[in-house]
């Protein structure tokens, strides 16, 4: 079953495209855009302007851009057209802060985030359009669906930031595309990390033999720039607990680049972190294992902490979630089989 994938957000990918015809009168780009696209208000496209989002050719167009025949127009976002109607859906959401612009919700391991990938209903999307009284189908008046500007995995939990509005989505858009948002993870990797903080900086791809994994690459042609700060936070010999603080966002980043360097994320089916990577030959920790695996049957990893700048009062909000309660068990037995280690499993 395919990820429901990070998005990528370093990109700009095109959403619309105009053609200017050929006797076309002088216009306003404002004004041409918004009568020659359907469901967007004149004030959207000037908000899009003004963030840098509406290009003519290669160039961003100015708010006051005259149009001329033979013009292409593009309105460009830092992520993907959604490009599907959503089914409203009474989901409940564990909401950590709201207002009339802005959302923070904590999604827990196992909820697909966006629809797609075989997954049609019971997503965040659904219970984020219901909450927010979004009406989605042929009748819809328009296409606010774009609310989330970044995706988390499915089976990885934690904090997600939601735009309720056209003016917060784009400014919340641009503050991605400049690395301007404070995202930290907490991750179990697999093994004894050396040292107690590092940075992995490297190009990441899709992979060529499986479309559903990426990998590190050397060439620049091959992927896109990723890095990622990560600081030691309780060791247990053969797991360590992490914290991974990203400066990009791309697909699966955390676990390409903890797996990249010899420590793929602890219970990470798709990255190796199923098998035993660290310990013993002896079956009683090969039990322990299997039973850590049953704790927390997915890739350990949780996105705890965001920050970033409020889109209308321009103040820096921080949340912090704790850890979920599977990961929580993880570490627990990890610490009381540390503590009561048998003697036969100190020589691995």
């Amino acid at each position: 079953m395919a990820d429901n994938f990070d998005e990528e957000l370093d990109e700009l990918f095109e959403h619309f495209r105009l053609n200017v015809d050929v006797g076309q009168t002088p216009m306003r780009i404002d004004k041409y855009m918004s009568e020659h696209m359907e469901d967007t208000s004149r004030h959207r496209v000037q908000l899009a302007i003004k963030e840098g989002y509406v290009h003519v050719g290669e160039k961003v167009a100015k708010a006051n851009y005259i149009v001329r025949p033979g013009d292409i127009i593009r309105f460009v976002m830092p992520y993907r057209r959604r490009g599907m109607e959503i089914l409203p859906q009474d989901i409940p959401l564990n909401i950590v802060y709201e207002d009339e612009d802005v959302l923070v919700v904590n999604k827990p391991a196992g909820m697909v985030v966006h629809p797609g990938h075989g997954h049609f209903e019971g997503t965040l999307i659904n219970a984020l359009a219901y909450h927010l009284g979004l009406k989605q189908g042929p009748e819809a008046q328009d296409e606010r669906m774009g609310i989330l500007v970044h995706r988390i995995d499915k089976d990885t939990s934690g904090l997600l930031l939601v735009a309720k509005n056209d003016e917060a989505q784009l400014k919340l858009a641009r503050q991605f595309f400049e690395h301007s948002i404070e995202r930290c993870y907490n991750a179990v990797v697999w093994g004894n990390i050396q040292e107690d903080e590092g940075t992995i900086d490297t190009y990441i791809g899709r992979d060529p033999n499986d479309r559903l994994r990426f990998r590190v690459f050397d060439d620049p042609q091959k992927g896109k720039r990723a890095i990622t700060h990560y600081k030691v936070l309780e060791r247990f010999g053969y797991v360590t607990l992490v914290e991974c603080r990203l400066e990009t966002g791309r697909t699966h980043q955390i676990r390409v680049h903890m797996a990249s360097i010899g420590h793929p994320l602890f219970a990470d089916e798709r990255y190796g972190g199923m098998e035993i990577r660290k310990g013993t030959i002896y079956a009683k920790y090969k039990q322990f294992i299997r039973n850590c695996f049953e704790l927390c049957p997915r890739q350990a990893l949780h996105a705890r902490t965001l920050g970033f700048e409020h889109p209308s009062t321009h103040k820096i909000l921080r949340f912090d979630s704790v850890l979920p309660e599977d990961m929580l068990n993880l570490l627990d037995k990890w610490r009381r089989y540390c503590n009561n280690m048998p003697k036969e499993d100190e020589t691995e």
